[in-house]
Order: C-alpha cells, then structure tokens, then sequence
C-alpha cells in the first residue's frame, strides 16, 4: 500500500486543508481534526480514480520542499495518509475469530442493520486510516 504525505495547516476560523505535495490539485478540507485523514484518504481515492498518481516521495524529499518547509515553520503539519484502492471487486476470504468475538461482531453488525462483512470491511478500513 502506498502512503503519502499531506500537509495540514489551519487559520484561525476556518477549516482544516489538506493539500499533497507529490500530487498539485489534490486537496481536501475538514472542520474537525478527527475527519483529516478520513477525509484525506477520500480526496485520495478520488483522484487515483481518474488520475495517475506518482509514487510517493519519501518524507525528507517532502521536507526539502520550500512551500513545504515554510508552511512547517508556520505551524502547518505532516499526516502520513494511505492510498486505499477504490477496487469493488468483491472477493471472498476465509478468516478465523474467537468465538465470543464472532459473536460481538454479529451482535454490533445487527445494531448497525449491515452484514458481518460490512461491519468488518468498515472496521478494517477505519483501522488502517487509524494508523496515520
């Protein structure tokens, strides 16, 4: 899976932006700090749905940039978000869970009104934005 940097920077009454350096165009915005990489990872999916993305530099290429390494000076940061592909392709996967987590899984995919693969395909998706 491919990461790539964003960088963040907010003004004062206004929403977070989320701008790529290796990808010029490619943008996002959130009003909450919780919903930068969410959001990120979907401007993301959006853009390398019609758009060749490059591959990534690495974060001392990132840093090496001017407008970067200003914006840094001025309170901007760095998020590492990953590239998830957009492939609807459905396939199936034979996974192993301990019983009583099987059962808490159903039991919070029933509240939800979603299949055990949807709770669990929402799940890992979240955990993986998680990490960034």
């Amino acid at each position: 899976m491919k990461n790539y940097f964003a960088l963040v920077d907010k003004d004062p009454d206004s929403a977070f932006g989320i701008r790529f350096p290796d990808i010029p165009g490619c943008f996002s915005a959130a009003d909450a700090a919780e919903d930068i990489v969410p959001n990120a990872v979907e401007a993301l999916q959006l853009w390398a749905e019609d758009m060749p993305v490059p591959e990534p530099s690495n974060h001392e290429a990132i840093v090496a940039l001017p407008d970067i390494r200003n914006a840094l000076a001025e309170g901007a940061y760095l998020v590492s978000v990953p590239l998830i592909d957009n492939d609807s392709a459905v396939v199936r996967a034979n996974v192993t869970f301990e019983r009583g987590v099987l059962r808490a899984i159903d039991i919070a995919a029933r509240e939800r009104g979603i299949t055990r693969s949807a709770f669990l395909s929402s799940a890992a998706r979240k955990e993986i934005e998680a990490k960034h």
